[in-house]
Formats: structure tokens, C-alpha cells, sequence
């Protein structure tokens, strides 16, 4: 038996054409209704973000579609920078979490258990979330994100890496077309000014440190920043979204700045290297490099003239080439400014299904892969080698003889002309595997005419 042929008719076309214009018209208002955030810290960042909504609020409802009110504010103070009288100021941040006129969360407060707790119970709640936290993010994403896609809400976080630069959206959206090769940052502003002074300067790194204390760069505990904690944070996310790989903070090398002395700066000056501390992250063929280290690099680079609190990150992309993305990485407003930039995104897409939006880790959750993040050991490198040897004859033979033993070739020897009894050598070696170098290292400083402990940093040419 034949089914019946159904026919369109034109009764059916206008039917259908009114209930499309009474959809359009519903998604219109939905559209134009303001959204409401609650702003839970108004440190340094909130306080930025509270007064570029407010003062820009006409610009950003033109962008956004709808306007982006403030709907409460929870902090355990005022900030005296911003005018908050028309708010309530709340001291219950989990409040805001559960508060049902509240669409947007913006999470502020930074630190890891009070952060995940308010993200946590955002989310639990239907609402939406902004953040600016790079250790929540690099140590809880993963969590954090399953959540999120369960209950269909956004977790934006373009501020938790380099301040004001959008780097996140470039990689995650404007490179997407690219297969990342790798990308290597000065993602913390306080190391790199330290690096700057010292070597502009020819200062001592506690000297400079000091100093960037005085001036708020560097906390009264500085570790994240000189240490590589913080930037080893943010290059976790970045290579995650370039690879699409699952966050893995445990598996980053880092390593700090404290050992840099005046006479490394000079002595890489001289060679035609700066020393950065940079995040470094590479595809190989073995796996993914994911490390933070000082690191020489020719004063040619594009990252060698980057001074002061700026940062600045390169990527390169096999289509693409090398691009570079440069800017504040960290400051009141222009960190704001990556925060509205993620509340404007969320505000635009608010109703829209998790398959119309941009993946957090720029890869659909399914497609994550499992490429392993190799122990620093397994990664390779130049290296600048700094020793004191007695001044004797055959020193520097035996010396070369471990390296070239070990399958390192030497690019270039300088041997420090001095009176005392000692002398500074330094050499510059070719690419070679870490594990090579440790045992080469384990065996010169066993030498009877060396002294103390070898001095090595890390090259990298920044090449593809």
C-alpha cells in the first residue's frame, strides 16, 4: 500500500513563515533582556573590571547585543577606586553563586579551594562563569569544564594568561586552521623585569627583586613569579589549547631565575644571547614539551627586545608561520579587559546549545588527545655552560672530552682572562638531549680542578 503523498501548500508555507517570525521575534527579546553578573572580588582586577563595565557599559551593550549590568558585588573590602555606592557590598561570594538573578558569575578572588568551591556551585546553580584564575584553570580545569558541559553553561578564562593580550581567542579561534609546531612565552611580567634591570643595569637579582617588590610587581612572597610557577600556570593552559591535550599542570618543568647572576646576563650579551625566563611548549614526534626556564636566545628574536613587566607570546603554525602577540600582561585595566572581552562572548551565546560554541581547550572534548607531556630528561636543547676551573693545564681537555664522549659538540669556548687562581670558562654546546647533558654535567663537576656546581642554562633559536 503507498503512503499518501503529503503536498506543501501555500496555507502550510505561511503557517510555518508566522511561527519562524514568532521564534525570531522571542530570540530578539531574549537578546535584548540585560544580563545580570555578580563580581566576586574587587582586588586589583576586580576593581579594573567594575569600572570598564560601568564606563563603557553604552559600548559594550552596542557589542554585545544587550546590556551587561552589575547585578551584585561580593568582597571582603571596598576598593577605594572604584564608586560602588549604588552596590551592597556582600562578603558571601557563594551567595552570589546561588543567587537565581544572576546569570554571569565573574570569579575574581583568585587562590585554589574558595575558587573552585564558588566555580563549582556557579555551574551547580545553571550559571555561567568568567574568570581570571590561571592556577584554578591549570589545576582544576579539566573538573571544572566537565561540569560545565553538563549542566550546558560557559567557563571562560581569556585573563588567566597574559593580561590584556588575547592570546587565548588567537589560538583557540583565529589559528584553528593551523597545526601548532610550538610557542614559547614571557608570560609573567615580574621575571621579565627583573631580567630586564639586570641586565640593563648589571644589578643583582636580589637587588632587583627588591625592588619589584616596592613597586607591586612582585608579591611579598615572590615564588610563583621567580620561581616559574605562575607562567608554568599559564603555558599548562596555552598548550592545551594548542595541542588539545587535557590540562596537565603536575607534568610542567620548572625552574627560577634566583641562580642568574649579572656575570650570565654579560656573558650571553657577549655571545649575541639575552636571557628570557620562558614558557616553552613543543610538539614533537615523542610527545609534548611543556617547561619554564631561563633560556638565551639570539638578540635577534622578536622576544629578546621585550623588556619590563611586558609580555609577549610566539606561536608558530604550520600554515600560519611565526606570530607574536604582545602586550600589558598584567595591570588593573588592561587584565579587565579580557574579562569583559569573555563576558561580551558569554552574553552573545548565552542560550546557545554547547554545539554552537567554542570548545575551552579549542578541541571537542572527545577529540582530546592523549599525547604524553615528556619529562624534561626527554627534551632537547642548546646549553650555555658556565664553570670554575683551576688554572692548570689539561683542564679544559678533560672537559671536552666528557662532552664529546657523550655526543656533545661544542659551539663556541670563552675562557675568562683573571689573576686568582681560578678561571671562569664558559661554553655554548649544540642540541643534545637533557638526560646527555645531566650525565656529562654529573661528570665534569666530579673533576678534581672544578669548582662548585656547573652553571647551565637552557638555548633555544626560536627556530621552526
Amino acid at each position: 500500500m503507498q503512503r499518501p503523498c503529503f503536498r506543501y501548500t501555500k496555507t502550510h508555507f505561511l503557517l510555518f513563515r508566522q511561527k519562524e517570525c514568532v521564534l525570531s521575534k522571542q530570540s530578539a527579546r531574549c537578546r535584548l533582556k540585560p544580563v545580570k553578573v555578580g563580581i566576586c572580588g574587587l582586588g586589583t582586577v576586580g576593581g579594573g573590571t567594575f569600572n570598564v563595565l560601568t564606563r563603557n557599559a553604552q559600548e559594550i551593550a552596542r557589542r554585545a547585543g544587550c546590556s551587561i549590568e552589575i547585578k551584585a558585588i561580593a568582597s571582603r573590602r571596598p576598593n577605594p577606586a572604584c564608586d560602588t555606592s549604588a552596590y551592597t557590598l556582600q562578603t558571601d561570594v557563594i551567595a552570589l553563586a546561588r543567587d537565581p538573578e544572576i546569570d554571569i558569575i565573574v570569579e575574581l578572588i583568585g587562590g585554589y579551594e574558595v575558587a573552585k568551591e564558588l566555580v563549582m556551585t556557579a555551574i551547580e546553580n545553571g550559571k555561567h562563569v568568567v574568570t581570571a584564575n590561571k592556577a584554578l584553570i591549570a589545576v582544576h580545569g579539566n573538573e571544572i569544564f566537565a561540569a560545565a558541559a553538563k549542566k550546558n553553561v560557559v567557563v571562560a578564562f581569556e585573563a588567566s594568561v597574559a593580561g590584556g593580550i588575547p592570546i587565548i581567542k588567537a589560538i583557540r579561534e583565529g589559528l584553528a586552521a593551523n597545526r601548532i609546531n610550538w610557542l614559547a612565552g614571557i608570560i609573567n611580567g615580574t621575571g621579565n623585569f627583573i631580567m630586564t634591570e639586570m641586565r640593563e643595569k648589571g644589578r643583582a637579582f636580589a637587588d632587583v627583586l627588591a625592588e619589584a617588590q616596592a613597586l607591586g610587581y612582585a608579591e611579598a612572597d615572590p615564588t610563583f613569579d621567580v620561581e616559574g610557577i605562575d607562567a608554568a600556570h599559564k603555558l599548562t593552559i596555552l598548550a592545551s589549547i594548542a595541542y588539545g591535550i587535557p590540562l596537565q599542570f603536575s607534568k610542567a618543568y620548572t625552574e627560577g631565575i634566583s641562580k642568574i647572576t649579572p656575570d650570565d646576563v654579560q656573558y650571553a650579551e657577549e655571545l649575541g644571547y639575552r636571557i628570557k625566563h620562558l614558557g616553552i611548549s613543543r610538539h614533537t614526534d615523542k610527545g609534548i614539551e611543556l617547561r619554564v626556564h631561563p633560556t638565551l636566545i639570539p638578540k635577534s628574536s622578536l622576544l629578546a627586545s621585550v623588556n619590563g613587566v611586558m609580555n609577549a607570546v610566539m606561536v608558530s603554525g604550520d600554515a600560519v608561520g611565526q606570530t607574536l602577540y604582545y602586550g600589558p600582561g598584567a595591570g588593573a585595566e588592561p587584565t579587565a579587559s579580557a574579562v569583559v572581552s569573555d563576558l561580551i562572548d558569554v552574553a552573545r551565546m548565552l542560550d546557545a546549545s554547547a554545539e554552537c560554541r567554542v570548545p575551552p581547550l579549542a578541541f571537542q572534548s572527545a577529540e582530546l588527545s592523549q599525547t604524553p607531556v615528556l619529562s624534561v630528561e626527554d627534551t632537547v636543547s642548546g646549553y650555555y655552560l658556565r664553570l670554575q676551573a683551576v688554572e692548570r693545564p689539561g683542564v679544559l681537555a678533560h672537559v671536552t672530552r666528557i662532552l664529546g664522549e657523550k655526543g656533545i659538540n661544542i659551539e663556541a669556548i670563552v675562557q675568562k682572562e683573571t689573576k686568582e687562581a681560578q678561571v671562569p670558562v664558559i661554553m655554548l654546546t649544540q642540541r643534545v638531549a637533557e638526560r646527555m647533558m645531566n650525565e656529562a654535567i654529573r661528570e665534569i663537576e666530579a673533576l678534581p680542578d672544578i669548582l662548585g656546581e656547573v652553571i647551565r642554562i637552557r638555548v633555544d633559536h626560536l627556530a621552526d
